[in-house]
């Protein structure tokens, strides 16, 4: 049995030596190389303290220009992704645009929203008014009451409005949209016109309520002995759960079966996402109730009708723009949308 096994030569001293000046000779070969391939300098103190590193330490100092990674990036792509605005109006396109102009575009593209005179449709948001109230228990965050530069307004309207169509406007049309909203906060007369010239006269009125936060950072201390009884910790809910609370008290207890609960959702999900489209017909979008802006789509199907709404359709994006919402959901708001009719 143990003349099968195979057995291996002893290795000598010799052959020990000469294996390890092999791997040596490489090692520095290796190193050799790497040595050549960039130039290093020892840091001087003053250096170090500038680069943040050890004195004497070495750097290399012929980095390549660009490494070989990823594409060239045109000006131009560059330029269709540059366009913040800064409060002084860095960044701002050439262009103009009046109150007058700006009233015409807001009630075609803002109105439906925003309301007439900017205070808000349903839970969209206010932009106007709420002077004085930013202390108050419920502070209404307008334009006026609330942001500090005009440029926050500008910005905001030229990169995502209006809702279903962000980036259509031309710069003249940004501008007149800007200077009317001004206007309905009384910060402009009705016969200015804003440009890029004169931005940077705008004063917002709460451009001096923002300030840098001076408290000092605090890391809370997870307790491991002594520790508050968990039973006297009160826990405060947030308004979502009143409001819950309350719609509960109101039914008087009445029963609600789970179809009432359903169709409940489609409507409050209409309203919450798709009315802002679907009531008055923008992006060429059916409107509510409209047998003749329906016929086509209702030709094709429910099938059709669903697999539109879940994928997307023209300038309507997949599920709406709201990906967080189930296909169950969404197909009941088509059923509520169709029952209408």
């Amino acid at each position: 049995m143990h003349n099968s096994l195979i057995s291996r030569p002893p290795i000598n001293e010799n052959t020990k030596t000469n294996s390890i000046k092999i791997v040596l000779l490489c090692l520095a070969a290796i190193l050799s190389g790497c040595s050549q391939s960039k130039t290093t300098l020892p840091l001087d103190k003053e250096q170090s303290q500038i680069n943040n590193v050890k004195s004497g330490a070495t750097v290399q100092t012929d980095l390549p220009p660009h490494f070989p990674i990823g594409n060239p990036v045109s000006k131009e792509v560059i330029a269709g992704w540059d366009i913040d605005v800064r409060p002084d109006g860095l960044g701002l396109p050439e262009g103009s645009g009046s109150v007058e102009d700006g009233e015409e575009l807001y009630e075609e593209k803002c109105s439906m929203c925003h309301g007439s005179f900017g205070e808000g449709e349903d839970q969209w948001p206010k932009l106007a008014g709420g002077m004085g109230s930013l202390t108050a228990e419920r502070p209404e965050k307008t334009v006026a009451s609330f942001w500090p530069y005009a440029s926050t307004l500008w910005d905001y309207i030229n990169r995502t409005m209006p809702f279903p169509a962000p980036q259509s406007l031309t710069p003249n049309e940004v501008y007149a949209v800007t200077a009317y909203v001004l206007n309905l906060n009384e910060i402009v007369d009705d016969e200015f016109v804003l440009s890029k010239e004169n931005f940077a006269t705008i004063q917002m009125p709460n451009k001096n309520g923002f300030y840098v936060d001076d408290r000092p950072d605090t890391n809370n201390q997870r307790c491991m002995q002594n520790c508050k009884d968990p039973n006297r910790i009160k826990v405060i809910l947030g308004p979502k759960y009143a409001i819950a609370q309350m719609t509960t008290k109101n039914t008087q207890g009445s029963a609600e079966t789970a179809q009432d609960s359903e169709n409940k959702l489609a409507i409050d999900t209409y309203e919450s996402s798709c009315k802002v489209c679907h009531a008055t017909g923008i992006g060429n979008a059916p409107k509510l109730a409209n047998q003749e802006d329906w016929a086509k789509r209702l030709k094709q199907g429910k099938d059709a009708i669903y697999a539109n709404t879940l994928n997307g359709l023209n300038e309507m994006p997949a599920k709406g723009g709201r990906s967080d919402l189930s296909e169950d959901r969404l197909k009941a708001v088509v059923d509520y949308m169709l029952s209408t009719l």
